[in-house]
């Protein structure tokens, strides 16, 4: 990625040139209140989605003995709900998303409840369930791009850090949150945790009357590609426009992305690999590791909400430079480091900073393209996203057969 594009991208880092007009009295207090409120209704839509994907990773050997399959074939209740957000980011967006985030939620409201019936309907076929579960990780994947898009409406970074800290939270929470479930109701109880969105639902649909784009629209986005000549092109460019990926043909959308690609392949590696280099190094059990490894995660994913209101003074491009060198020193300490506070220090920078880069990104993605192509991009960005989140434990896994931790 150049320099350039980093610079040319900081609608929602650097701020303006010229002198700013002056605001109302009391306007700017109030705008910071309203990004607050807003950013903490859209954390509860995200954090649901984002804990189901981990919800049932501490009783996986009990659902295994119950479902009579191993502890491997269990896993693909964790791993099919990864497929799901994976495959339910572009299919939402590309199609309820056009409509606005409105009908992207009832779309997701939708997918969600199907899934949760298949997963309750399903006894203990593990295929059934399975399948339930990825179609719950559908209408996750869509709340999650849904409350990136209304996020994306606020004149600052703020409700978009607060949804990415809320994501971030959700996903480390839902470790103890399922265990906790699962003991009181039953393990079949924790495979749906995403259900918990529907409370906040009515609210979050009522946010949808808001305006359709932030003003830093009015900055003048990069044109869009001219469209594709020569045989197929129609059926090239439909397929594009639905997948949302024009949004790649820009070079400041592809610098973001490149960034938010790294920053969360270290993270999710590190989720994976850092709980296991801590239990290595100290002996720890499987549950005081996860609880240790998870508040370490947890504080950091807080701790993000500096980076995101640092953002806008240090402008996209140092912020970008920042989130890279933290993130790199954040895989160093982790994967050399001589002791487990060590190991652990990293795993929650990690978190930091994927939690801070993603918030603040996401508007940088959202208005590197043309106001009617926001949807998509905040879709295709949040499948960049997942991505890093699928490979990264894939990576760390592999690391750790080269030192001898892994299976």
């Amino acid at each position: 990625m150049s320099p350039g594009a980093l610079d040319t991208a900081a609608g929602a880092g650097a701020p303006p040139t010229g002198p700013p007009a002056e605001p109302p009295a009391g306007s700017a207090g109030r705008g910071v209140q309203g990004s607050l409120r807003t950013g903490l209704l859209l954390a509860a839509v995200a954090a649901p989605g984002a804990a189901g994907l981990s919800s049932p990773s501490l009783v996986l050997p009990a659902i295994a003995r119950e479902l009579h399959t191993g502890p491997g074939s269990a896993a693909w209740l964790m791993s099919g709900y990864g497929l799901g957000m994976v495959l339910g980011t572009p299919l939402l967006t590309g199609t309820a998303g056009r409509r606005g985030p409105r009908a992207l939620l009832l779309a997701s409201t939708g997918a969600l409840l199907l899934g949760v019936l298949v997963t309750l309907a399903a006894g203990t076929a593990l295929g059934p369930l399975v399948a339930g579960r990825a179609l719950q990780a559908v209408g996750a994947a869509g709340f999650n791009v849904a409350a990136f898009q209304l996020a994306a409406r606020r004149p600052d970074a703020r409700a978009s850090g607060i949804v990415a800290i809320g994501s971030a939270a959700g996903g480390t929470a839902g470790l103890f949150i399922g265990a906790a479930v699962a003991a009181g109701l039953g393990w079949r109880a924790c495979l749906v945790l995403p259900v918990l969105t529907l409370a906040v639902l009515p609210a979050a649909l009522r946010g949808c009357a808001g305006p359709a784009a932030s003003p830093a629209a009015a900055t003048g986005p990069e044109p869009e590609p001219g469209p594709a000549r020569g045989p197929g092109a129609g059926v090239l460019a439909a397929c594009r426009s639905f997948l949302g990926l024009d949004a790649l043909a820009v070079p400041r959308f592809r610098a973001v992305a490149a960034v938010m690609l790294v920053l969360a392949t270290v993270n999710f590696g590190l989720v994976y690999g850092a709980p296991r280099r801590a239990a290595a190094l100290t002996g720890w059990s499987t549950v005081q590791t996860g609880a240790v490894g998870s508040l370490a995660t947890l504080t950091g994913a807080l701790l993000s909400w500096s980076l995101v209101r640092a953002a806008p003074r240090l402008g996209l491009r140092r912020t970008a430079g920042l989130l890279l060198g933290v993130s790199f020193a954040a895989l160093a300490l982790a994967a050399f480091g001589p002791w487990a506070p060590l190991v652990l220090l990293g795993a929650g920078a990690s978190a930091c900073v994927n939690a801070g880069g993603q918030g603040v990104l996401t508007g940088a993605a959202a208005e590197a393209v043309a106001p009617q192509r926001r949807a998509e991009a905040i879709g295709l960005f949040n499948l960049v996203f997942l991505l890093g989140a699928a490979l990264g434990p894939q990576l760390a896994a592999f690391g750790g057969r080269l030192a001898g931790l892994g299976p």
